[in-house]
């Protein structure tokens, strides 16, 4: 298989799978642990892939390819463990593959990406479904890190092939500090050619949404993305990105802002018909 000329060795397999993970890491320059699980039935779900299965990937990697910088993309959530158990889970994988490599830190790099939006993404095109009403609920009052999907992509492809130091950085836009709700809805309406009326939903109305859906996905035997854990992360006053955990700016320049990044993004949408 390729891809823009590009030769593509395509292994089939699972994060419980010993062989495929030996193939795939065998002989590799850098590794790229990306997979996660971002909604799940229960708890035990969002362990079995965050934490372990980033821990096998972990375990592969430096048996088969100990010369290898191993990139493990968590994600801002795991700054707060105690909001939901999807945070939990990205902050003990973090800590599973400090664990596996706590004789050899230099060859690990942890990024904690906050929202990630972009062409192709269909979590995020809530945002925009919900910017394109006459009334666009604003849920929550804090400030909120995003990235583009393309310079999230570039600054993980930089650290993959050695640039920079390992440790733990986080992402962000041009704004590191963040948007508001209701400047991101704003946006997203723009984007989308609509000026709407905001209505601020309270918290405690979130919550119980929260918990609501959490017991219909339960009943049904589904996974929810909207759970009272993500609600409990929606209504958290502070997902801005510090100086200290930015990747340093030797490393990664963001190239794409909040109004041109959702103006394209919502062309892709319309173009692939999935925001008409």
């Amino acid at each position: 298989m390729s891809c823009g000329g590009i030769a593509l060795d395509v292994v089939p397999g699972s994060l419980e799978d010993s062989r495929s993970l030996e193939r795939l890491t065998l002989g590799a320059d850098a590794v790229i642990h990306a997979a996660g699980l971002i909604k799940a039935r229960d708890p035990t779900e969002f362990f079995r892939v965050n934490c372990h299965g980033t821990c096998a990937v972990a375990q592969a990697a430096q048996q088969h390819a100990p010369a290898a910088r191993l990139v493990v993309i968590s994600s801002l959530a795991a700054r707060e463990p105690q909001l939901s158990q999807y945070a939990a889970s990205k902050r003990a994988g973090e800590e599973a593959a400090r664990t596996v490599y706590r004789e050899r830190g230099e060859h690990l790099v942890i990024v904690r990406p906050p929202v990630i939006y972009g062409p192709g993404d269909r979590e995020t095109l809530a945002i925009f479904r919900a910017a394109s009403h006459a009334f666009v609920p604003i849920i929550g009052s804090g400030r909120m890190a995003i990235v583009h999907v393309a310079d999230a992509a570039a600054a993980i492809a930089r650290l993959a092939i050695g640039i920079g130091t390992a440790g733990l950085y986080a992402l962000a836009d041009d704004n590191p500090r963040g948007y508001s709700r209701r400047e991101i809805m704003s946006e997203a309406a723009r984007a989308v050619g609509r000026s709407p009326r905001f209505a601020p939903i309270p918290g405690g109305v979130v919550l119980a949404a929260g918990q609501a859906s959490t017991w219909w996905g339960r009943i049904r035997g589904r996974a929810q993305i909207f759970t009272v854990g993500k609600a409990r992360e929606v209504l958290h006053p502070d997902w801005s990105v510090s100086c200290g955990e930015l990747l340093p700016a030797a490393i990664y320049r963001p190239r794409i802002g909040i109004s041109e990044g959702f103006r394209t993004t919502v062309a892709w949408y319309k173009a692939a018909h999935w925001l008409d």
